[in-house]
């Protein structure tokens, strides 16, 4: 399996372009392709001769869908975006999923233009698999930073571990904010107590921003997942 990845925007929000291969004319899947992302996705495209197939987003907030319309539509191609219905709506209003200041100030930068809904649209409830790309994707409901927050998963990466693109569900010694509108801290301590018992010490972690980690070194370390297996 062939992953890329970059952060984008002035919150270094990662952005993943992802394939079974990276072969000339192989189809891709880009996941959260945030501010500033289209440039860098383009350019990842046309240097592994790249087709892209579908967006995945794990959850609404602008800086991980702030180029979804845009990637989707890279060659006229119209590749479906994936998110959760219940994050549909940030994708449209995006000051929805802010605090009142940081909200105002996003409104007062956008004025009256709407952020566009990527076309066409598929919304996840949890519990999918998708087959796109040469890969299968299993979709996770792990509410708790946003109502709609995912994660994707692939079983199969290179070295047989799983791979797991966590948004803000998980981060390299950390876990996402929920202090922001729809965050919930139960509900994200109940999503990775889930999310740790269905995959492996060995699986890899994609996070939404930071470095890349495994679910086994965050199991030690990270405070969060100790409290969990300490409960």
């Amino acid at each position: 399996m062939f992953i890329t990845a970059f952060p984008a925007g002035p919150l270094a929000a990662n952005c993943y372009v992802v394939a079974a291969a990276a072969e000339s004319g192989a189809p891709c899947v880009v996941v959260d392709p945030g501010q500033d992302a289209a440039e860098g996705v383009a350019a990842a495209v046309a240097r592994h001769g790249l087709s892209i197939e579908a967006v995945l987003l794990t959850h609404g907030h602008f800086d991980h869908v702030w180029s979804a319309a845009a990637v989707a539509g890279h060659g006229g191609a119209g590749a479906p975006t994936h998110i959760h219905g219940a994050d549909r709506v940030l994708l449209t209003d995006p000051a929805k999923g802010l605090d009142p200041v940081l909200g105002g100030q996003l409104s007062a930068l956008l004025g009256d233009t709407a952020p566009a809904e990527p076309h066409p649209l598929v919304e996840l409830a949890g519990g999918e698999r998708l087959a796109l790309a040469g890969l299968e994707f299993s979709v996770e409901h792990v509410p708790g930073h946003t109502p709609g927050s995912v994660a994707f998963g692939v079983a199969d990466a290179q070295d047989g571990a799983g791979v797991l693109f966590t948004g803000d569900l998980l981060f390299a010694g950390s876990i996402g904010r929920t202090d922001l509108p729809g965050g919930d801290h139960a509900q994200i301590l109940a999503s990775l107590e889930r999310v740790c018992a269905a995959w492996g010490e060995d699986t890899h972690v994609l996070p939404g921003h930071g470095p890349r980690t495994t679910l086994g070194r965050e199991r030690a370390t990270n405070p969060f997942l100790r409290d969990i297996a300490g409960r």
